[in-house]
């Protein structure tokens, strides 16, 4: 396992129906957080040293296309079409005659703190058939507990377990780094990499890396509320001072982004106002997120919200826990 180029794909699959109706409009991973495309957040911190990166891609893929011509990023993107949910192990093996060495499988769906060349670094010094990041939470029963030994090699999977039995606070967050040859494992169709491939390749040396700092997966409103918040942090500015009128309150933290106009509002805590979006006199926005181009009406309430691209609020509105847009279904072919 001599060090080298890596191969990284990217799972963004699946139609984000848990994001509906924003992802109407927009595929998951265009899908919008703190500025920029969730897949990007990803895409930004994978190392140097893979050259290329590829994502298996099926809903709107000519959105993702247009924005990849748009916004050329510093490497090598190959998207190859996945014409319907594969599961995780399916979409690695629909894109298998692009991986030559060691590759990265990274969820698009989350973001977090991993080291991702701490990560490759873990793997090739364990020199076993696959790595997996690992995540520490206080319920492991929603997701699957992994048991390691001192020597950080896994030993057992548990999907889903109940509390009391749980043998580990450690839960699969998603990265792996793996060995051509898992390929091998992995059949044709639809094919969980987590319940199907890993059981096969226990024995042959599986090493989990403990990583700590955030890891939010964005499946959810309220998760990808949450990953706002994460990345916010206790970081308040507003970009544009210009934006924020006479009458304005703040309440930290919160960003107001350029060209934005906020007009004797309270903005906060948590919330985000995205370029080009107004906020109307006597309005509260309050752990919510409002995208470029939306026009909240005056005396309006919205909490634990997302206000998609382009939408109006009307004056005396309330808008609670919900995901509003314009956006409608595509029309069936």
């Amino acid at each position: 396992m001599m060090p080298g180029a890596v191969k990284a794909v990217l799972l963004v699959g699946g139609m984000g129906t848990r994001l509906r109706p924003l992802t109407y409009r927009l595929p998951k991973p265009l899908v919008p957080v703190m500025g920029k495309p969730l897949m990007m957040h990803a895409i930004d911190v994978i190392p140097k040293e893979v050259d290329e990166v590829i994502i298996p891609i099926g809903y709107k893929k000519d959105m993702m296309e247009q924005y990849l011509r748009k916004n050329r990023p510093r490497r090598k993107i190959t998207l190859v079409e996945e014409p319907e949910p594969m599961g995780t192990g399916g979409a690695v093996k629909n894109v298998e005659d692009h991986i030559d060495g060691q590759f990265l499988v990274i969820n698009g769906d989350s973001i977090s703190s991993l080291d991702l060349d701490k990560f490759v670094r873990f793997h090739r010094a364990k020199e076993g058939i696959a790595s997996i990041s690992l995540w520490p939470v206080d319920d492991p029963t929603p997701y699957g507990a992994v048991d390691i030994d001192e020597d950080e090699r896994i030993r057992k999977f548990q999907e889903k377990p109940k509390k009391e039995e749980a043998f580990s606070n450690l839960i699969n967050a998603g990265a792996y780094a793996l060995e051509r040859e898992v390929l091998d494992y992995i059949g044709k169709g639809f094919v969980s990499m987590e319940r199907e491939v890993f059981p096969k390749i226990l024995d042959k040396g599986m090493f989990g890396m403990r990583f700590d700092g955030y890891w939010v997966d964005c499946g959810r409103r309220e998760d990808l509320l949450e990953a706002y918040w994460t990345l916010m942090g206790n970081d308040s500015r507003a970009l544009d001072r210009g934006a924020v009128r006479e009458g304005t309150v703040l309440e930290k933290p919160f960003v107001v982004r350029g060209g934005a106009v906020v007009a004797g509002a309270t903005i906060g805590p948590s919330a985000y106002i995205s370029e080009r979006a107004v906020v109307g006199h006597g309005s509260k926005v309050e752990q919510s997120v409002i995208l470029e181009d939306a026009r909240v009406g005056t005396r309006c309430r919205i909490v634990d919200s997302i206000i998609d691209a382009g939408v109006t609020i009307p004056d005396g509105t309330d808008v609670s826990s919900e995901i509003r847009s314009n956006a409608k279904p595509d029309a069936p072919r």
